[in-house]
């Protein structure tokens, strides 16, 4: 389909899961090989049977031992080592609890955290809105997803802190853990009918990602980190039934048409951290009609430069444009065509991430 796919991770699971421990020599070569390049972003707790803080140091020693870095922590289920205390009962960031990791964890270099927070609304990092949760095929169920959607922001807007990621409706905020560590956590969604942990599966996608969902999501120009798992399903040989790959393919197609871009968590959340925290100065050049945008990475937060791919400027119709990161020129710079409201723009480019040989 030509889309960008992310995945996640385990160290020590049950033997019947997939994980870093359980696989074998060239199965553990692979896994490296995808965090390297990008495609493993996400450290899925360190497992169910991680229950301790020496098997999170084992597992960060061999990623440090070959050079592999995560930057982005997802609670799993009720995994001891989990960070969120009240949805996922979590015990990683409890100083004095055999589980505590935290300060090995964030000191490794994970920035962005979930810690069981999904959202039923269409669009994040955009005004909050429910339109496209009630469904005449399900009227009670689909309307008590809209009133536990409106009960959440109601008890955010209160100061609820279970809740308060929900009334903003933004998909990351900085906060801290209960040790003190700084971390941004983030916030997923899955806009179906019948409630957060609904056809949250590959063979299910196709009930989610829909027309609908696409069409709200670019008219409200928003962010999602979508809640679902695509490896799980009912038959291993064949995940995704002709519903799933035609939702795929209607994503793709999106995509094509420049509407939506698809891309890995650790890459969107990257993204709108720069959106929100990026420095940069205008210098306009009469003599020459040109305009210089020169952008400054903050230190010491863990953005990097190629967080800014597809990061887009409005400018003037008729200026050359010329764009610098920490005084460097920015090459491949695109302009593009005038948005819906006729305003030009330039960008830097987005760079696909590319599939080692595994």
């Amino acid at each position: 389909m030509g889309l960008e796919v992310g995945n996640s991770i385990y160290f020590d699971a049950v033997p019947s899961e997939f994980a870093y421990w359980n696989t074998d020599d060239a199965g553990r070569e692979m896994v490296r090989r995808l965090i390297r390049s990008g495609h493993i972003d996400c450290l899925h707790s360190y497992g169910d049977l991680a229950i301790d803080r020496s098997h999170a140091g084992r597992a960060l020693d061999e990623l440090e031992r070959h050079d592999c870095r995560v930057q982005v922590w997802i609670d799993h289920r009720v995994a001891p080592t989990n960070f969120g205390a009240d949805i996922m009962q979590g015990h990683g960031d409890e100083r004095g609890h055999e589980a505590y990791h935290a300060d090995l964890t964030i000191g490794f270099g994970v920035r962005y955290v979930w810690r069981g927070r999904v959202t039923s609304v269409i669009g994040q990092d955009a005004p909050a809105r429910v339109g496209g949760l009630l469904t005449r095929r399900a009227p009670l169920k689909s309307a008590s997803t809209l009133a536990k959607e409106l009960v959440k922001h109601a008890l955010g807007r209160c100061g609820n802190s279970k809740y308060q990621m929900h009334a903003p409706n933004d998909v990351l905020r900085p906060t801290q853990l209960r040790d003190g560590h700084e971390i941004h956590e983030f916030l997923r969604a899955n806009p179906h009918w019948g409630g957060v942990s609904s056809c949250d599966t590959g063979r299910q996608i196709g009930n989610v990602l829909t027309d609908d969902f696409l069409r709200r999501l670019v008219d409200r120009e928003g962010a999602c980190v979508l809640y679902t798992h695509l490896g799980k399903g009912h038959e291993p040989r064949t995940p995704f039934d002709q519903s799933a790959a035609a939702a795929f393919s209607r994503l793709a197609d999106a995509q094509r048409e420049g509407r939506v871009l698809v891309t890995t968590t650790r890459r969107l959340l990257g993204y709108c951290r720069a959106v929100r925290q990026l420095s940069w100065s205008v210098r306009h050049d009469e003599p020459e009609n040109a305009i210089e945008i020169a952008i400054e990475l903050p230190r010491g937060c863990g953005l990097c430069e190629s967080d800014l791919d597809g990061m887009t400027f409005s400018v003037p119709a008729a200026c050359e444009v010329r764009i610098t990161i920490d005084g460097r020129a920015a090459a491949g710079v695109i302009r593009n065509p005038p948005d819906p409201k006729g305003r030009m723009s330039v960008s830097l480019p987005w760079r696909r991430l590319e599939l080692p040989d595994v």
